[in-house]
Order: C-alpha cells, then sequence, then structure tokens
C-alpha cells in the first residue's frame, strides 16, 4: 500500500505497456506514424488510450464527442470500444493531421461512425444540439478550455462523463511562477471544475493529467 501516486519510471511504464494495454496493430501502426511528425508529442500515450476506452465501455457510451482530433488515436480508441452501434463526432481544424487519422480509421472499419468537422471547434459545437453524448473528450488549444468544458456540459446528457486532458500542463500548473495564457486557462479550470455544483469530478495522473467531470 501507499499513501501516495507512484513515480512512474521507465520499467514500471514497460511492466504497464506490456502486461496492462491490449493494444492492436493499428493503434500501433497509428502511433508509430505520429511520432515521427513535428508535433508527435501531442499523442496520447497507449495507457491513456486503453483507460478511455474502458471507460467508454464502463458507461456503456453510444454517442461521443471529441473536441481536439490530432492524428485520431483517441478517437480510435473509444469508437472501437462502444461499438458498431456507436457514433462519433470530432472536432478539429486541421486537414493534415485528421487526414491521417482517416486512413487509420478506415483500416479499423469505423470511419462511417464519426463525423468529423473541419472549422473552429466553437463554431462546430454552436451547431450540435443539447445533451445529446454520453461522453466527451477535450484536448485541444488549452486557451479556449472553459469554452470547451462550457460547451460541453450542454452537450452532455444529464450523468453525462467529460474528459479533459493535459490538466497538469507537464507540472506548470503547481509552479506559480508560470503564468503563461496556457497554463493560467487550465490552472483556473482545474479550480472551476473542483468547485462546480454542476459536476462531480476527479483529478487522475495519468499521461499529463487527466480531469474526469460527471454531469449532475
Amino acid at each position: 500500500m501507499s499513501n501516495k501516486t507512484l513515480d512512474i519510471n521507465d520499467n514500471l511504464l514497460e511492466y504497464i505497456l506490456k502486461v496492462g494495454v491490449d493494444e492492436s496493430l493499428i493503434k500501433q501502426n497509428l502511433r508509430d506514424e505520429t511520432k515521427n511528425l513535428e508535433m508527435g508529442k501531442m499523442q496520447i500515450a497507449p495507457e491513456q488510450g486503453a483507460f478511455m476506452g474502458f471507460i467508454a465501455k464502463l458507461v456503456n457510451a453510444k454517442s461521443y464527442l471529441e473536441i481536439g482530433v490530432f492524428t485520431g488515436y483517441s478517437m480510435l480508441s473509444v469508437v472501437e470500444a462502444m461499438g458498431k452501434e456507436g457514433c462519433a463526432v470530432g472536432c478539429d481544424m486541421s486537414k493534415e493531421w485528421t487526414d491521417i487519422a482517416l486512413r487509420h480509421w478506415k483500416k479499423a472499419g469505423i470511419d462511417t461512425q464519426i463525423n468529423l468537422k473541419l472549422d473552429k471547434a466553437e463554431e462546430s459545437l454552436r451547431g450540435l444540439e443539447n445533451e445529446g453524448f454520453d461522453l466527451a473528450f477535450i484536448d485541444a488549444d488549452k486557451e479556449n478550455y472553459d469554452v470547451y468544458y462550457e460547451e460541453c456540459l450542454r452537450l452532455l446528457k444529464p450523468k453525462g462523463l467529460l474528459m479533459i486532458d493535459n490538466i497538469f500542463w507537464g507540472g506548470a500548473v503547481a509552479n506559480e511562477k508560470i503564468r503563461d495564457v496556457d497554463t493560467l486557462a487550465i490552472r483556473v479550470l482545474n479550480k472551476k471544475i473542483m468547485s462546480d455544483s454542476r459536476v462531480d469530478a476527479s483529478m487522475l495522473s495519468i499521461g499529463d493529467g487527466l480531469m474526469l467531470v460527471k454531469k449532475r
């Protein structure tokens, strides 16, 4: 037993990936292609993808909203977990990145389940109906996290679940001397969520920090 979260060293991480992550060849190939991109570090970790898929199954999600698709690994993880009855909306602005996603989604046979919207996320979200989603994920520009949070609360069904990535921002949120726009936005939203009477929430130390938010 331990009264604090363990540090994840390379040996333990290797063990987690070997024993705790059942990653398909398509997902492995997508990660391999993504890591060679200039912005490849934006890719979520495979253990986080596995966790998100588990959450989708746990809440029996059939409708999923993703803000910030990148090359599609998180979308692939969740939509596969939802099964053929699931449907998803993905919001992103980059055709270059989402073209990579589409290739791998097609290989996985899930492309027809995903409505990809290439526009500013605020514009795409405004066109969606209230309370239409079981599950949502935010992993986009940090400056607008609060906007995306409020839109997700509008769009999630009662008891729906929201996952928010990068809530630690490389540890910057804990250093008050760091006051750039992105860090401040995440820091402010973290505090807001934990005192928001509309939700129940929990911070998880997975990846770069993952916030789980359940709409009441």
